[in-house]
């Protein structure tokens, strides 16, 4: 039965990992999804073609989750912290948060 599915393209390593990174992807840095894909056991080649792709928007994405959450620059270390480990806890690279970080302070001058 799995052999069918597999021979009619219904079930597929890839089209799994491009469904799981198409639904997470809008909220998720590439760190936590490159995770995710490995807990499920799949190639590394497939995860490292998906985190790749996920690297080269990162910056976007995260930007918009920041927008999304908080819509201003931090005001204060304390506020600035917080942004940071939320943006880090989702998966965010600390170079990329920092660059979110620093737009928008600037949108604000």
């Amino acid at each position: 039965m799995l052999d069918e599915l597999a021979a009619a393209r219904l079930l597929s390593n890839e089209r799994f990992a491009e469904s799981l990174v198409h639904r997470r992807a809008e909220r998720y840095g590439a760190a936590t999804i490159r995770h995710e894909l490995r807990t499920h056991g799949l190639d590394e080649a497939l995860v490292q073609a998906h985190a790749a792709a996920l690297e080269r928007t990162e910056f976007q994405r995260a930007r918009a989750v920041w927008q999304r959450r908080f819509g201003a620059a931090p005001v204060s270390l304390a506020e600035r912290a917080r942004q940071t480990r939320f943006l880090l806890a989702r998966g965010f690279s600390a170079e990329t948060v920092r660059r979110v970080l620093g737009a928008g302070r600037e949108d604000e001058g």
